[in-house]
């Protein structure tokens, strides 16, 4: 018995686009990173980037679970001394740039590397429900459906 180890030219990559209105972030992020990475592949190779095209819509929609909307930091140093910063979750999705939540979740769940870096590149996260990647037929991929603890219940 040989191990199967896929050749580049012998993937096939898709696109898949997914609406993230009332998704929880962690749950959608590993769903994400599943994807980029080819794991939910029979041919998965890990040298190989086997992984499929995402499109993120909605992606300024998405929600936490308890308190961590407001409680969450992202933290990032400017290089000078004492120069660590803080901005709270909630502050991120209500700012300018939305769509950093999400990509900064699924860019922890990938393994550090070159691979994972080019992985990376295939995911486009839009805040709003408009993107430019009508000629590239993306398929709809249905999250909220696949588990009932992808959406956040209750009240918000």
């Amino acid at each position: 018995m040989r191990t199967y180890s896929a050749k580049p030219a012998e993937i096939d990559k898709k696109w898949v686009l997914i609406d993230a209105e009332g998704l929880v972030v962690g749950r959608l992020a590993a769903l994400i990173a599943t994807r980029l990475r080819g794991k939910h592949k029979a041919q998965y190779t890990p040298h190989i980037d086997c992984g499929d095209n995402v499109i993120v819509v909605n992606a300024d929609k998405v929600v936490f679970t308890g308190n961590k909307r407001n409680d969450k930091p992202y933290y990032w140093h400017t290089g000078y001394p004492g120069g660590i910063r803080e901005r709270k979750a909630h502050q991120i999705l209500d700012g300018r740039y939305p769509d950093r939540v999400l990509r900064l979740a699924v860019q922890r769940m990938l393994p550090g590397g070159p691979l994972s870096r080019k992985q990376l590149k295939n995911l486009r996260i839009y805040a709003g429900t408009e993107h430019p990647h009508e000629a590239q037929q993306p398929e709809t991929l249905d999250v909220a459906a696949l588990n009932a603890k992808n959406v956040k219940r209750g009240h918000y």
